[in-house]
């Protein structure tokens, strides 16, 4: 009685302060004429007071730091014990030149390493297949044998460093050849720790860099998860992406629903693959988007923590406390960043890395300044770092523990993300999950109508960006250093693939291509058979086309 009572005053004042104050200060200065909406375009109110979260139930819905939900947080002492991981994205060129960009970040106070790839390799190409001519080591590190892989790591103990691989279709391949370089160093795999993205249905959905149909690539995926929790037990097996969605367009309400469904997808597969769901989920990791607009980007975060807890705990009945806790790694929103002023993308990135940081993200990358013309260069990479340091060190963000909670826009945002996102799922189950729903492409004219929609009210300038359809200037554009990468590369990596075919054991890599055929057609796992092919130094492209052999290609339907 007391809470209604209270309620009704309250919406008795702010119906006086409407009458009083607002209407009179609106007669002479009204609002600017443009809608009030976020990035995504949801509208935003006036203003928010108690009344805007009515129902909260503080225990129920934020909770405490390191207890369910973790709405705020899942460590107990958030950025006062630990500070996020600082993981910048890097990989360009020779296993050689990435190498050196590693050592040199490590140096300048980088706490964990993430891997590039170009697309050749992502696409389980050899840099020697026709198709990779243009593409080796351009937009990322050329890895097509184990021997790259050791040149890639060579002089970095990976007992001792965390390492993250965004790479999906071929990642149980690449994930291998990390793994025999740890064992080639003496490394307990025990011991070792890192990611791999692993995540196939957001390609499908968004990125476009497939290989296999759906059904034997979370077959591959589900079998990663068993190895791991048998002999990685550190490493996370995947690393379930929403960055890849809202880059294609999305919304911050699809990029959160879309991948925590991902994410209920490959939990209900690896249960059905016969997997203990506490054996495998504390080790699955999500890896979101932090885009402009900074109140959504909070809210997004703390929501999908929420989400997930309820999820894992409700949908699945996790037992354990640690399947439950949704742990992700962010990068800010490459899709904000313009050639145009292109030193504006430094503010851009500082803002968007906050907001991730608010947010309670678990680890970060900050994308540099030159990243819309060129792979970055050395200069532009240690301005991103030091804006992670700059945040860490001097702006007090990590003095207390989800600063934002309480506020009445935050919860009320953080609550519409959540039904937002359940509404999602709802309609993805009635589909018969998110594989069918891909299928009809459902996700993807999702996406593809929310691009259009935000394209739209840019060129209507409800929506400004800075460079480009406002402030924009008439100079020359500004000239900034770019790293180029030599067409010598290519020529490298093709001299070095003939002089592996000739000097390994080709019987051997013959019989072990034939056993992986042979496990894939059946049960087995095929981390083993896969790690037998490595060991043997089968390149990257003769173990995914044996694999082709079994599965078959993807062919995307017309929609």
């Amino acid at each position: 009685m007391k809470t209604v009572d209270v309620s009704n005053r309250l919406e008795e004042s702010e119906k006086r302060w409407e009458e009083k104050t607002l209407k009179p200060t609106l007669e002479r200065m009204p609002e600017r004429s443009q809608d009030f909406t976020t990035v995504s375009l949801s509208p935003i109110n006036r203003l928010y007071t108690p009344n805007s979260i009515p129902d909260l139930d503080y225990e129920g819905e934020i909770g405490f730091p390191g207890e369910y939900p973790y709405t705020r947080g899942i460590h107990a002492t958030g950025y006062r014990g630990k500070l996020w991981t600082m993981r910048q994205f890097a990989g360009f060129g020779s296993a050689e030149d990435t190498n050196a960009r590693f050592k040199y970040l490590l140096s300048q106070g980088q706490d964990g390493l993430s891997v590039a790839f170009d697309l050749p390799t992502l696409m389980g190409l050899d840099s020697d297949h026709p198709t990779s001519e243009g593409e080796v080591g351009k937009c990322g590190v050329a890895i097509s044998s184990l021997e790259d892989m050791e040149r890639l790591f060579d002089g970095i103990p990976l007992e001792k460093v965390t390492t993250s691989m965004t790479i999906n279709a071929p990642a149980s391949v690449i994930f291998a050849m990390y793994i025999a370089v740890a064992e080639k160093q003496g490394a307990d795999l025990r011991k070792i720790s890192g990611t791999i993205q692993n995540d196939i249905l957001k390609e499908y959905i968004a990125q476009k860099e497939w290989i296999y149909p759906p059904k034997p690539s979370i077959r591959l995926i589900t079998d990663v998860f068993s190895f791991c929790s048998h002999h990685v037990p550190k490493w996370n097996s995947i690393s379930i992406s929403g960055y890849h969605i809202r880059e294609a367009g999305s919304t911050a309400v699809q990029e959160l629903a879309f991948t925590l469904r991902d994410g209920i997808e490959y939990v209900q597969a690896g249960i059905e693959a016969g997997l203990d769901v506490d054996d495998f989920a504390p080790r699955l990791s999500f890896f979101f988007n932090s885009h402009n607009d900074f109140f959504e980007e909070v809210t997004k975060f703390r929501a999908a923590r929420r989400i997930w807890a309820k999820v894992m705990r409700e949908r699945f009945k996790a037992k354990s406390e640690k399947s439950w806790m949704l742990r992700c790694h962010a990068q800010t929103a490459g899709c904000t960043l313009t050639a145009q002023q292109p030193y504006n993308n430094v503010v851009r990135v500082a803002i968007q890395a906050l907001a991730a940081i608010l947010g309670g993200t678990n680890s970060l990358h900050t994308n540099s300044l030159d990243e819309t013309l060129a792979l970055p260069s050395e200069h532009a990479v240690l301005i991103a770092l030091r804006t992670q340091q700059i945040l860490a060190t001097e702006t007090g963000v990590i003095n207390t523990i989800d600063p934002l909670a309480g506020s009445y826009f935050v919860e009320k945002l953080t609550n519409d993300m959540e039904k937002g996102a359940f509404d999602y799922f709802d309609r993805i189950d009635a589909m018969g999950g998110m594989v069918e729903a891909i299928n009809a492409g459902f996700p993807q004219r999702e996406i593809q109508e929310s691009a259009y929609q935000f394209q739209k009210a840019l060129e209507r300038k409800d929506k400004i960006m800075v460079g480009i359809n406002e402030y924009v200037t008439k100079e020359e554009p500004q000239k900034i250093p770019l790293l180029q990468i030599e067409d010598s590369v290519a020529q490298l990596q093709h001299q070095r693939l003939s002089d592996l075919r000739r000097r390994r054991d080709n019987r051997t890599v013959t019989a072990t291509l034939e056993a992986l055929k042979a496990g894939a057609r059946g049960n087995d796992n095929t981390m083993p058979l896969i790690l037998d092919c490595v060991r043997a130094y089968a390149t990257l492209g003769e173990i995914c086309d044996a694999l082709k052999e079994v599965f078959g290609v993807y062919e995307e339907p017309i929609f």
